[in-house]
Formats: C-alpha cells, sequence, structure tokens
C-alpha cells in the first residue's frame, strides 16, 4: 500500500478525511494528542453526569449519510438521529418565551403570538435566504475550494446580488422583521461560527434557512456518538488510530512534507500530511518555516472563545428545553464588549443544553445536567481568567435565577469550569477561538487557509479552521473536499 497518509488530530474533520482515505485503498494513520477522538466535539463525565462539550445541534444530516455511503455503509448500522421538538426555547429580560418548533404549523403560531405582523416576513426572509444558500452550495460549500480566485467565476458574478454580502446579517434581519425579539432570535445564527450579527455579512442568514428549512437534530446517546460512531467506521476501514499521541513537528523535505514526528521521537514517514488542528497554531509549532503564514493569519480577527459551566443540579427546572437561550437585554452592546472590548459581557446571553430532557441517563435520576456557555472575548492575554472567573460565574448563576431558574445557586451538586484559556489549552486553538478566524467581514469566509498549504505540496488542512469552516456538516465536507484533493495530487 506504500507510506501512509499521516492525519494529525482525530477531530470530525480528520476522522472524515480518514475514512474517505481508507475507502479509496489508501493507508492512513490518525494521532490525536487527547485522550478521546473527536477534537470540540468531546466528552465530559463526572459524579453520574455526562455533559456533551462541542456542538449540540446537528444539521444537514444528509452530509453524514453521504459519508458512511462513501464507505458502503449504512448511517443507521452507526447512529440514530432524533429531532428536537422545539429545537430551541428562547427567553427574553421581559418576559418573552419563544418556542422555535420544527413543524411549521406551530413556528407560524408562534410568530403570530408575539409579532402577527411577522408572519409574512418570515415567509419573506426565508424565500431571501433560500435563494443565498442556491447561490453559495454548489460553488462554495459542496466542491474544494482554493482560494477567492476560485469563486469569481461567471455564475457567483451573475449572483452577487443575491448572497447579499454588502450588509450584515442585522441589517437584512432588521430589513425583514419588525420585531425586537424575532430581531434578536435571527442575529443570533451569526454565533453559530463565532462572528457578530453586526458586521458579519447577512450571506450568513443562510444559516438559519438551513436550520428552519432542513430541521436540527440531536444523536441519541449525547452528540459524543457520532466521534464514537466515526471511530468505529475508521477502524473497520483499516484506519490506524492512536490517541494520547501528540505530533511535535511536520517532517519537510525540498519543499514536500514527508512525515511527522510525534512527541515522545518517533518518525512517521508519509506520502502526505493532513492538519487536522487550528491553522495558526499548526503553522506557529508545527511546521518548519510556517511563521510567515502564521504571521498572516494573525492579521485576521479570530472568532470569539467561551465560558463554560458544566453544572450538575438536583431537581428539575421545567423552563429549560433540551436546548435553551436566555437573551440579553442589549444585544448590540453585549457584541461590542466582546467583539470590540475584548471583555465579558455586563449582560450576557447564556446558552443552557441539557441534554436529559432526551437522554435521561446523562443525569442520576432526579437530577438534571447542565452545559451552560457564554459568548466571551478571544484569549489575547488581557484578562487574568482565573482571577475572573469566580465573580463571572456567579454573576451568570444570578441572571439565571433572574430569568427564570430560581433556586438553581442552592441545587448545584457537581460544578466544573472551562475558560478561554483552557479552550486554548486543550484544543491547541489559537488565542481559545472556538470557530477559527471570525467572519467579521465580507471576504473573511475566503481568506481562511486554504485546503492545500500555499508553499509546502503534500500538505493539506481540514476541519473548522479552513475551508468552509466550522460546524460539524461543515467540517464533514472539508473531509470530503480535501480527500478529493489529495487523491487528486497523489494520481489515484
Amino acid at each position: 500500500m506504500g507510506l501512509p497518509i499521516v492525519i494529525v488530530g482525530g477531530g470530525l474533520g480528520g476522522l472524515a478525511t480518514a475514512i474517505r482515505l481508507a475507502a479509496r485503498g489508501r493507508r492512513v494513520i490518525v494521532c490525536e494528542k487527547n485522550e478521546r477522538l473527536g477534537g470540540k466535539l468531546n466528552l465530559h463525565q463526572a459524579a453520574g453526569y455526562t455533559f456533551d462539550t462541542g456542538p449540540s445541534l446537528l444539521t444537514m444530516p444528509w452530509v453524514i449519510r453521504d459519508l458512511f455511503a462513501f464507505a458502503q455503509r449504512r448511517m443507521e448500522d452507526y447512529l440514530c438521529l432524533e429531532q428536537i421538538e422545539p429545537t430551541c426555547r428562547y427567553f427574553w429580560p421581559d418576559g418573552t418565551r419563544f418556542d422555535a418548533w420544527q413543524r411549521l404549523p406551530q413556528l407560524v403560531q408562534e410568530i403570530e403570538r408575539i409579532s402577527p405582523v411577522d408572519v409574512p416576513h418570515f415567509f419573506q426572509f426565508m424565500a431571501h435566504t433560500a435563494r443565498i444558500y442556491d447561490a453559495v452550495a454548489g460553488p462554495f460549500l459542496l466542491r474544494p475550494f482554493d482560494g477567492l480566485r476560485e469563486l469569481i467565476t461567471p455564475s457567483m458574478v451573475r449572483h452577487a446580488f443575491r448572497i447579499d454580502a454588502l450588509r450584515s446579517v442585522d441589517a437584512a434581519v432588521r430589513s425583514f422583521f419588525r420585531s425586537p425579539h424575532l430581531r434578536q432570535l435571527f442575529n443570533r445564527y451569526a454565533t453559530y461560527n463565532g462572528s457578530s450579527p453586526y458586521v458579519s455579512p447577512a450571506t450568513f442568514n443562510l444559516i438559519s434557512y438551513i436550520e428552519l428549512a432542513e430541521g436540527g437534530w440531536y444523536v441519541r446517546g449525547g452528540m459524543y456518538q457520532l466521534a464514537v460512531a466515526l471511530g468505529r467506521l475508521a477502524t473497520e476501514l483499516g484506519v490506524e488510530v492512536h490517541t494520547e499521541t501528540p505530533v511535535s513537528e511536520v517532517i519537510v523535505e525540498k519543499g514536500y512534507a514527508r512525515g511527522v514526528r510525534l512527541a515522545h521521537g518517533e518518525v512517521l514517514p508519509a506520502a502526505a500530511v493532513v492538519m487536522n488542528a487550528d491553522p495558526q497554531y499548526a503553522y506557529t509549532h508545527l511546521i518548519p518555516g510556517g511563521q510567515r503564514e502564521a504571521t498572516r493569519l494573525a492579521r485576521f480577527e479570530p472568532s470569539y472563545s467561551g465560558v463554560v459551566l458544566f453544572l450538575g443540579v438536583e431537581g428539575d427546572f421545567p423552563a429549560l428545553a433540551h436546548h435553551t437561550i436566555f437573551f440579553s437585554a442589549d444585544y448590540p452592546s453585549e457584541f461590542r464588549a466582546i467583539v470590540q472590548d475584548r471583555r465579558p459581557a455586563l449582560d450576557p446571553t447564556i446558552y443552557i443544553a441539557a441534554t436529559c430532557r432526551s437522554d435521561p441517563t446523562h443525569a442520576p435520576p432526579g437530577h438534571m445536567n447542565l452545559f451552560v456557555l457564554v459568548n466571551a472575548p478571544a484569549d489575547d492575554g488581557r484578562i487574568d481568567w482565573e482571577a475572573v472567573m469566580p465573580a463571572y460565574r456567579d454573576h451568570i448563576i444570578a441572571k439565571l435565577e433572574v430569568m427564570g431558574l430560581s433556586g438553581l445557586r442552592q441545587a448545584i451538586r457537581y460544578e466544573y469550569y472551562w475558560t478561554p484559556r483552557d479552550l486554548a489549552q486543550r484544543y491547541n486553538a489559537a488565542f481559545g477561538a472556538i470557530y477559527g478566524l471570525s467572519s467579521n467581514s465580507p471576504f473573511a469566509a475566503f481568506a481562511r487557509p486554504p485546503l492545500r498549504a500555499r508553499r509546502i505540496k503534500q500538505l493539506y488542512f481540514v476541519g473548522g479552521g479552513t475551508h468552509p469552516g466550522g460546524g460539524i456538516p461543515l467540517v464533514l465536507l472539508s473531509g470530503k473536499a480535501v480527500t478529493t484533493q489529495i487523491l487528486a495530487d497523489l494520481g489515484s
């Protein structure tokens, strides 16, 4: 079979690449530095509680089905997907509640209940975002992409107006909706890729279209079961998977990636190397001569990071659905704090995933598992998170109690937290940025490092830090795209 293709990092993008290469007869080795596969899609278990630590909602499930079909397997033999109803429950400080149902009649009833005038506007918005999706999906999401020059095609020039790239997410949302509640709700979708709705291009309104048109899903047993299933499939196809195996260096000879050196000194020769790692970290620490590219990437704005509380609580909080959002009173001020001032928001929007609503085994009987996430600035060293975190934790819990989770503080039986610095260290994510580079400019999505390294042959990137971006379906599509390039380059 010749030299293997070595994949540095066992996140979903790396696993998708490994599966596709192995299905085409290639020998593949995956080296993952952490104790488990999955990357940011991972697991935290303690005191009888189970928490998914990464993406908590799955969209575009056909991408997973396509991956299994490529390997001549049935997804249903490995995974069980369940639609979540409501997809998310929203609360505002003024007491307004909104359930985002996947069933269209119920969703329309909810919109009519809080803003009757916006019912026709909702359908107009969906038609508009559908046109964006149709224009962008083919040339950008669903095929290999090697830079902005590939996007400037006669078709994309013809459809340039349709992708709505010259106004912000917020400007577009405001042009459709009158209700401040619905404006805030639809602006939230920009956060799915770590960006601000007030500066990211309106093209990203396609995210809300995908969720509302195709639905939101959960993997029975927990989202981490997706990583388990992909790891199982990769192993069945002959992929060599090594966890707790950090890589210290990519070996480059005469402009070609020739293998990797492991942290304990062993060298793995390779026909090609795939980096399923944060590109800025990789260029800084793993790739010889990569400082030039690392410096270029440092000029771009990172996505924001997050503060995570893992709370095991006794009792039930009926207000909580599987996914619940408690909005801030002033969304623009919240994003100014996080993105411009680089400080924790005083009035943060708080997201809670309570997977025990769908998987009761994720908490002891009579208890709940609350994964609490608050957006936070990327860690540029100005904030001493260890000093700040105890007070900010109290602030978050106090807000949740005011917003309806009365008695939460006294109900906590288990607690753990992550700061942006923890995310940076655990996942080698530059600045603790969860989503790589932000998309806070019209062309930021096209500035991501390409799938094929520019100056080193047979070195590739995959995952949320490269094309087409973060989130489960996109990193899986990244694996599909980079596999196409690798096989073309290696002549198979």
